[in-house]
């Protein structure tokens, strides 16, 4: 609604803009979201990863050993499937096992969306952010990967240190007859066929290509899939690109000297905690082509308050673990704040 109401102030306010308003957004960005959307959704809507998840999690004896398997597989299928699939994957797999052993749920709940923050900035399918900066770079993966890595490894050393110190090595037991989910397969190997492809083609430029493709299978062999796509979550972000290039038109962040790195960062990070990454990301590429830092910023901003990324959000609210809110802030805050001056001091002395 917010974004709707911006639209509207700016429309009035400048309404020979209107017209353009379709040439304010990135689409290349929006196609290659939509088409991740679409084959990850085929891939959560399989069954596979729940299967291949509790196969694994009956043979662990250890809370500790459960938590790193836990928060390692949200950071890891981030990095593939988006941060928002992977916490559809595997927070209601920790639902399950809540209900099979004692577990500190909350705890879990709140270290799987560090894990996905931590795990997607890795990658430029990763996060929302992350393929809208690649797209706009015109960098082929791996080198948006290799630029990724010295953020990546100081969140992931971070988050391994918490872990081993948050979750006590105390044995449980888990009852091992519970049934197994049956992977639906014409839909898996749709959708892993389909998402190397897609991914080359996105990585060339041809996005409209790539989405071509992966629309018209799924239409023929899975049209119901396209129903259950997060189409308002897509219009969010095609408001987002309107409203934040018509803001940049005023004089906004003018005042800050962002053609500094370390300014730049600042930007990022703090401005993350106020508006979210997201919006951040896009704003901030008004102001500046330095790509790379604002990526490190938007995702190290990520952590820290809820709003930082719409991941956290959607943990907490698929959790459902009562005083989730506070007790995510008492965890993620200081994590933000040592990530985030070892990120920026790396930044300053590279």
């Amino acid at each position: 609604m917010t974004l709707i109401g911006l639209l509207i102030i700016f429309s009035v306010l400048r309404p020979a803009k209107i017209p353009i308003y379709p040439d304010l957004v990135n689409w290349p960005t929006i196609g290659t979201l939509l088409g991740l959307m679409i084959l990850t959704k085929g891939l959560e809507l399989s069954g596979w990863l729940r299967r291949i998840g509790q196969e694994i999690v009956f043979h662990i004896g250890s809370v500790r050993i459960l938590a790193l398997f836990l928060i390692s597989s949200s950071a890891v299928l981030a990095m593939l499937l988006t941060n928002d699939i992977a916490l559809f994957v595997v927070v209601p797999l920790t639902l399950r096992l809540g209900e099979l052993v004692k577990l500190p749920m909350r705890r879990l709940v709140i270290f799987e969306a560090l894990a996905v923050n931590t795990g997607s900035l890795l990658t430029p399918i990763g996060n929302p952010q992350n393929i809208f900066l690649w797209q706009l770079s015109g960098v082929h993966f791996g080198v948006f990967v290799l630029h990724m890595l010295p953020p990546f490894f100081i969140a992931a050393l971070c988050l391994l240190l918490l872990t081993l110190l948050a979750f006590p090595a105390k044995r449980m037991h888990m009852d091992d007859n519970q049934p197994l989910l049956l992977p639906r397969r014409p839909l898996l190997l749709a959708s892993l066929l389909l998402y190397i492809p897609f991914l080359v083609l996105a990585d060339l430029h041809q996005v409209a290509a790539g989405l071509t493709l992966v629309t018209v299978v799924f239409l023929v062999g899975f049209p119901q899939l396209l129903r259950k796509i997060d189409w308002p979550l897509l219009l969010v972000f095609v408001l987002m690109f309107i409203d934040l290039d018509l803001l940049a038109q005023y004089p906004v962040l003018g005042y800050l000297n962002l053609t500094h790195a370390g300014a730049l960062y600042l930007a990022g990070t703090l401005g993350s905690q106020i508006i979210s990454n997201v919006p951040a990301a896009i704003l901030l590429s008004r102001y500046s082509s330095d790509w790379v830092t604002i990526a490190w910023a938007v995702n190290v901003g990520g952590f820290g308050f809820i709003v930082g990324s719409l991941a956290n959000i959607i943990a907490l609210r698929i959790g459902r673990q009562p005083g989730s809110f506070a007790a995510f802030h008492a965890w993620s805050v200081p994590f933000f704040l040592v990530v985030g001056a070892l990120t920026g001091l790396w930044l300053v002395f590279r």
